[in-house]
C-alpha cells in the first residue's frame, strides 16, 4: 500500500507482478489529455493502485477513453504533489487522498465538484464532503497492529490486543510503526492513539511506548517487509520485530500469495488497535479532460471496479452489495468497533499532532 494501507509492496514481496496502464505514445499521453475531446484520461494516485486488466480494458472499450495511470510516491508524497501542480496538474483524476490528509486537500483547492453516478449506492458511513461533492469515496481499511502468530506461541506470551498491551513490559522492543509525518499508516496509527487517550493523553503515551522500545522507519513497506518477522518478506530479511503498524487486510495477503496456501494465516490483528481509513478520488481542479475524468470516477464506483478492487489492493470496497472476498471474510474482517475522528477535529490538530509527534519520539 504506497505507504497507505495497501499491499503492493506485499505483492512484490511474495513475487506478485501489479500490473499498471500505459498510454500510447502520442502527445496525448505524454500530456494526460489536450483537452475536453481528448480521448486519453490521466488517473493520479500512489504507487499501491492496482486492478486487473481485463477491467480496466472493459471500461476503455465501453467508454472509449485510455486510461493513463500516474503512480506517484506515497499516499502523502501525491497529495502534497498534487496540490503543489494543481495549476497545472498532471493529470485529470487523482485516487489515494484518504481521510486523514482530506481537508488539506480541501482546503487548498485540489478538486472540484463533481457529484459522481453511482455516489447514492455508497454506504451511508462513509461519505464526505456532501454540500460539494468534490470527493467521492472508493475505499475502507482498518490501520491496525499486527502480529507474528509464531513468535507469540514459541513464547507462550498471548499477543497484545489493545493499545494500552503495547506499553507493556511484555512487549518492549517488539513494535515497528512507520513515521507518522512520511507515512499514512504511521499518521493513522497517530491518530488512533489521539482517538483513544484523548488531547491530554496520547503524548503521555508514546512517551510510555517510546520508553517501551518502539522502532520507528520512515514507511510501510519498510516495517512490513524489511522489519516485521511475521511477513513473506520479513521471513527473508530475518526481521526481528514480531509487532508491526499495517491493516486488517495484511493476514489475507499473507495467506492468498503464499505458495503453497496455508489453512490459517500466520499473522493476526490487534483488534483494539484499530484506525479506520478512507480513501477518497476526486476531479482535479484544472483537468484538461473534465469529461473523461468525470467517466473515470463513475468507473472507479461501479460495482465492476468496487468488486474487482479488494484483492488487488486489500481494501474493503465502499459501494452497497460489493462483493468481499472469502478470505477478507476468514482472515482479515474489518475491526468490530476501530478508532475514528470526525474530519474536522483532524483538520484542526493534524499538523500541531505530527510536530509534538515528532518532537516527542524522534529527537
Amino acid at each position: 500500500m504506497s505507504t497507505t494501507r495497501k499491499f503492493t509492496a506485499v505483492a512484490v514481496g511474495l513475487g506478485l507482478v501489479t500490473l499498471a496502464a500505459c498510454g500510447s505514445s502520442d502527445s496525448d499521453d505524454q500530456t494526460g489529455g489536450s483537452g475536453s475531446g481528448s480521448k486519453t484520461v490521466t488517473l493520479v494516485s500512489h504507487d499501491s493502485f492496482a486492478y486487473t486488466k481485463d477491467v480496466l480494458t472493459a471500461f476503455e472499450k465501453e467508454s472509449g477513453y485510455k486510461v493513463r495511470v500516474l503512480k506517484d510516491g506515497d499516499a502523502g508524497q501525491a497529495v502534497n504533489k498534487a496540490i503543489l501542480t494543481k495549476d497545472n496538474p498532471q493529470g485529470d483524476v487523482f485516487f489515494g487522498v484518504d481521510n486523514t490528509l482530506l481537508s488539506r486537500a480541501l482546503d487548498n483547492g485540489l478538486f472540484q465538484s463533481y457529484e459522481a453516478k453511482g455516489s447514492d449506492l455508497i454506504l451511508p458511513e462513509y461519505r464526505a464532503d456532501q454540500d460539494k461533492h468534490r470527493v467521492t469515496p472508493i475505499d475502507s481499511g482498518d490501520i491496525c497492529v499486527n502480529y507474528d502468530k509464531a513468535y507469540f506461541s514459541k513464547r507462550k506470551l498471548a499477543p497484545p490486543t489493545s493499545f494500552d498491551d503495547l506499553i507493556k513490559p511484555a512487549y518492549k522492543n517488539l513494535l515497528v510503526t512507520e513515521n507518522a509525518s512520511t507515512s499514512s499508516p504511521g499518521l493513522g496509527f497517530l491518530l488512533g492513539t489521539a482517538a483513544k487517550y484523548g488531547d491530554d493523553g496520547w503524548q503521555d503515551y508514546w512517551k510510555k511506548l517510546k520508553a517501551n522500545g518502539v522502532k520507528v522507519v520512515d514507511g510501510w513497506e519498510q516495517a512490513y517487509n524489511e522489519e516485521f518477522s511475521g511477513s513473506a518478506g520479513g521471513k527473508k530479511a530475518k526481521a526481528d520485530r514480531p509487532l508491526v503498524v499495517s491493516y486488517a487486510s495484511s493476514p489475507p495477503a499473507e495467506v492468498i500469495y503464499a505458495d503453497p496456501k496455508p489453512k490459517t494465516a500466520p499473522t493476526g490483528v490487534a483488534a483494539g488497535t484499530c484506525f479506520r481509513q478512507v480513501e477518497y478520488a476526486g476531479l482535479l481542479s484544472n483537468a484538461r479532460n473534465e469529461k473523461g475524468g468525470k467517466a473515470l470516477v463513475d468507473f472507479l464506483i461501479s460495482k465492476k471496479f468496487q468488486d474487482d478492487m479488494p484483492l488487488n489492493m486489500f481494501v474493503y470496497p465502499v459501494r452497497e452489495a460489493a462483493q468481499v472476498p472469502a478470505e477478507f471474510t476468514k482472515f482479515g474482517p474489518q475491526a468490530e468497533d476501530p478508532e475514528t475522528l470526525d474530519p474536522a477535529k483532524i483538520a484542526d490538530n493534524r499538523d500541531q499532532w505530527v510536530k509534538s509527534w515528532t518532537s516527542l519520539v524522534l529527537k
